[in-house]
């Protein structure tokens, strides 16, 4: 499945039908709650064409799946134009048409024209609120005093106008649309309780001749004016208003962290053209270009060092704090930051290509797509509108009849109103994509990038943890953990043994690109010591390696090695038989005179060995805190297996080791597991592992952004770090929590509020919700869900 943008008009002309579905993400706006995502929803799977569509309320997003030889782009976006709402496109923000050359720049252009969209929404929702609470006050006094002089409906009439039809037009407007298209939303239910309100004391106050009076005023003073409304619907519209601009301000928030990476790519790029430095619009460079970076500058695209040295901050993409040398031959990523030198390398990876431009896709496939639990509040929210539409309508008619004739139209009219206004069903809407909005942006800051909603879900049920042994468990290269010099090892010079038979072996492996050469070489390295060139090097496969070190052979290699040369290990041997049996891998070093003389002499034995992660004891113990049942899984012999365990769970936190295990037959382990009814995590690096990652219920890959950690699992950890696994598993089991209490805040509060609202406590206590306090309850339930989902943001 590919991605589209609106802009990509006629992209599959040439398609033939029946074939793999393309997707578009389109930004939409005029959305005003969770009813209208349904309608738009809805409009879009009836266009011939759509296989799919999903609009997320909470992102203002539609991820639309179609084929392109039926459907284009540019008709998708004219049927969610034709219900009343609009789509951004790229030619909304800067560059225009160029912007749509490749993919970041136009995600940058879209991004720029969604924020201004939202904040001009943000700005005209403030004004609006302004102008309804500075007008709406007056009209409050008067009635919750009870003042009565000639003129005083007017007066109210005359405030209460602009609220109406300037401040609470939005409403209006959004009903109108829905009512065109045979729908009801949101908008359906705080337009028929404020307007019924509003026509009523409009009616009483131009022709109170023609409207009976009724009410508690008329009982008391016949001469009174007649009971109006104005305050009902001049304080609906502000608290609902209320409730909208600090919704606009919340989502505003919960959208930063996406907005943010966004913003990563620098809008141009310096490369090297015609002998000549210079600076291009990054939608202009294209792979083989040789680019520029100075100090402190944000890399553009992704590459390869060829000339310079630096550091790099690459926090962004790993959640790693700490900068990373840069050389030659080095690879870089775009949106990372260059910390010290100047240098160039060859961009190899651009627009879609880029680390970058994946992740930012990654995310916002997370963000837009629905978890399970989600599934209940849209089934529900569906049929929810018109049952309080019939619901509203049964209260006005039972009151309206039932109750006496002094107060019928008064109590009718009053529970009429708190009805429609407190079951507006925005919350349900709001409650899972908010949570699912604010803690994938939160993993995506630190190195944490989810699939999508459903995987977020699940990652918070896992109960048991797989854990691959190399490259997950321990760093997956060998490293020289034991230097046992031979007691006759007598080295010459202030050297210590160790030292000294430590210089010798790196000296003669330096030219070897064998990993445990390599091992050797890194370990003097780090000891500071100064290697000698080494000379008549000759590589002995499955054996070692022989070198002239100092004027002397040097032999280091396997029991086999030694054994065709001669060399009698025997004084060396208790000290290999001991590291075989912690699992190490033995490296014999032989030294001896010139070549050609006698064999040489067992100068001591290296340990080598794939060690653990230096976080990996700590991140065992914090998984197992967190009540899962871990296994770890390996190809590697018993003895290696269960020496790496005792290392980094030497209190048992593993609880299960199971070695000897090829890659194919790790799927199969991850099957067993999960036919025991566990709900299984595997983690792995992303590549042997694949199938053990596929076949769980939740796989997570570590990795350092490379293109098969992206693609290989549920969940891709950036950072090389095995903590991440408890941060991405707390992350979801907080995020189910935060979703949970989301949900009740929505379907409980307006379970109970609606019979409050519908005056069922009115027969024995004689409390009636007043519908400013419904008004205001509704909107706190909404804003109660942001800000609950917020919290997440301190993950």
């Amino acid at each position: 499945m590919t991605s589209t943008s609106p802009e990509d008009v006629g992209s599959g002309e040439n398609a033939a039908p029946g074939s793999a579905p393309d997707t578009v993400m389109l930004p939409v706006t005029g959305m005003s709650c969770a009813a209208c995502a349904r309608t738009i929803e809805f409009t879009l799977k009836d266009v011939p064409g759509v296989r799919d569509a999903s609009v997320n309320y909470a992102t203002g997003r539609a991820t639309v799946a179609f084929d392109p030889s039926v459907v284009t782009p540019p008709a998708l976006v004219e049927a969610v134009r034709s219900v009343g709402y609009d789509v951004l496109s790229a030619d909304s923000g800067p560059g225009g048409a160029e912007a749509g050359i490749d993919a970041l720049p136009e995600e940058l252009a879209i991004e720029d024209a969604e924020r201004r969209a939202q904040e001009a929404e943000y700005r005209a929702l403030r004004v609006k609120l302004a102008v309804a609470a500075g007008l709406s006050i007056p009209i409050l006094v008067i009635s919750m005093a009870h003042l009565s002089f000639p003129g005083v409906n007017w007066i109210q009439l005359g405030l209460a106008v602009p609220v109406v039809a300037f401040a609470g037009s939005r409403f209006y407007r959004g009903a109108w649309a829905s009512l065109r298209h045979r729908n009801a939303d949101m908008n359906t239910l705080i337009a028929l309780g404020t307007g019924a309100a509003f026509t009523y004391s409009a009616a009483v106050t131009l022709a109170p001749s023609l409207v009976a009076h009724a009410g508690p005023i008329a009982a008391a003073a016949p001469h009174a004016p007649p009971a109006v409304y104005f305050e009902v619907a001049a304080a609906i519209i502000t608290l609902v208003l209320l409730g909208r601009t600090l919704e606009s301000r919340a989502r505003g928030r919960s959208a930063e962290a996406i907005r943010r990476l966004i913003q990563l790519q620098p809008r141009t790029a310096r490369v090297v053209r015609g002998g000549m430095e210079i600076d291009v619009p990054i939608a202009r460079v294209v792979s083989g270009d040789v680019v520029i970076v100075r100090p402190g500058e944000r890399i553009p695209v992704d590459g390869a060092v060829i000339d310079g040295v630096s550091v790099v901050d690459e926090s962004m993409l790993t959640g790693e704090s700490l900068p990373v040398d840069k050389e030659p031959g080095a690879p870089v990523f775009g949106g990372t930051i260059n910390r010290t030198g100047s240098f160039s390398f060859s961009a190899t990876r651009v627009g879609r290509d880029t680390v970058l431009y994946r992740i930012v896709r990654l995310v916002q496939q997370a963000q837009a797509s629905r978890a399970p639990i989600a599934r209940l509040a849209d089934v529900i929210s569906g049929y929810f509108t018109p049952a309080v539409i019939v619901a509203a309508i049964l209260t006005f008619v039972v009151w309206y009849n039932l109750a006496p004739p002094d107060s019928r139209l008064t109590l009718a009219l009053a529970s009429f109103v708190a009805v429609m206004i407190i079951a507006c069903p925005c919350a349900m809407g709001l409650a899972t994509p908010t949570a699912i909005l604010v803690a994938t942006g939160r993993g995506a800051e630190k190195g944490i990038l989810f699939r999508g909603g459903e995987v977020l879900e699940r990652a918070g049920k896992v109960r048991t943890v797989v854990l691959d042994k190399t490259g997950t468990i321990t760093t997956g290269r060998p490293e020289v953990t034991d230097v046992v010099p031979a007691a006759a090892f007598a080295p010459a010079g202030a050297e210590s043994p160790g030292d000294a038979l430590l210089r010798i072996a790196a000296s003669a492996e330096q030219r070897s690109e064998h990993p445990l050469g390599e091992a050797i070489v890194r370990a003097a390295s780090a000891r500071g010591a100064a290697l000698a060139p080494a000379a008549a090097f000759e590589a002995l496969p499955g054996r070692g390696i022989a070198a002239e070190v100092d004027g002397q052979l040097a032999l280091i290699g396997n029991a086999r090695l030694m054994a065709e040369r001669g060399v009698d290990v025997a004084p060396i041997a208790p000290e290999a038989d001991r590291l075989s049996a912690l699992a190490r891998t033995v490296m014999f070093v032989a030294v001896g005179g010139a070549p050609g003389a006698a064999p040489p002499k067992a100068a001591g034995v290296i340990g080598l060995a794939d060690t653990p992660r230096p976080e990996a004891a700590a991140a065992v113990r914090r998984l197992r805190g967190l009540g899962l049942d871990l296994v770890m899984i390996t190809g590697d012999n018993r003895a290696t297996a269960d020496s790496i365990a005792s290392l980094v769970a030497p209190h048992g936190e593993i609880g299960r080791v199971i070695a000897g295990v090829l890659p194919d037959r790790k799927a199969e382990e991850v099957r067993a597991l999960q036919a025991s009814g566990r709900v299984v995590a595997m983690v792995g690096d992303g590549i042997n592992d694949a199938p053990a990652l596929a076949q769980a219920d939740v796989g997570l890959a570590l990795g350092s952004g490379t293109d098969v950690a992206i693609e290989a699992a549920d969940i891709t950890l950036m950072r090389s770090d095995l903590d991440g696994v408890a941060s991405a598993i707390t992350l979801s089991q907080r995020t189910l929590v935060i979703i949970r209490q989301n949900l009740f805040w929505a379907f409980f509060y307006n379970t109970l509020g609606i019979p409050v609202a519908a005056g069922i406590l009115y027969p024995w206590t004689g409390w009636l919700l007043n519908p400013m306090l419904a008004a205001a309850a509704m909107s706190f339930s909404s804003v109660s869900v942001l800000v609950n989902s917020l919290r997440l943001r301190r993950a």
